[in-house]
């Protein structure tokens, strides 16, 4: 199992500010309402809250997809898609600390929520089928695309920091505008 560190209360204070942040900047590209929103459940936690399939090495995060229904319905029909962001604390907080100073948490949780939001918003629209984007062969594809979106929805933003998440990530837009 990957090593778990968690986000202390001033950092999940900061990963709640991110996740707002993003929710309205998502929603405002994708001119989306608050009921849109909520048509496309998911949830977004950290190490602290993850089960041990979900705590990975590696990437930032990932974004699971379940079936959920609720607690009250008798009828699979009631069921629903749920994606849940699963924040891995740890590899945020090596990068983060390990960047002599250049990345600074909170401009970086940015990136990284805005990148799952738009992998969501995409599988709700069915502009990317949720099992295709975990196999390898259109897995590159997706990331270079959710990675353009999420460059260009938060270019139009001042965040103190953010430039020097766009030059971490740099890498991965194929326009390297």
């Amino acid at each position: 199992m990957p090593n778990v560190g968690f986000f202390n209360k001033k950092q999940l204070h900061q990963v709640r500010e991110a996740v707002s942040a993003a929710e309205d900047l998502v929603s405002d590209y994708y001119k989306m309402s608050s009921a849109q929103w909520l048509r496309s459940r998911y949830e977004v936690r950290t190490a602290g809250d993850l089960e041990s399939h979900e705590v990975v090495d590696g990437p930032f995060a990932q974004v699971l997809g379940y079936r959920a229904c609720p607690k009250d319905a008798s009828l699979g029909s009631a069921s629903y898609d749920l994606y849940r962001i699963c924040i891995q604390d740890s590899t945020i907080l090596r990068v983060v600390s390990t960047a002599s100073g250049d990345l600074k948490l909170f401009p970086f949780l940015l990136y990284v929520i805005v990148h799952e939001l738009v992998h969501i918003v995409r599988f709700a629209r069915f502009q990317q089928i949720y099992s295709c984007a975990r196999e390898a062969d259109c897995a590159m594809e997706e990331e270079l695309v959710v990675h353009a979106l999420t460059r260009r929805i938060l270019k139009k933003i001042s965040v103190p920091g953010l430039e020097q998440v766009f030059v971490y990530y740099r890498k991965w837009w194929a326009d390297k505008k």
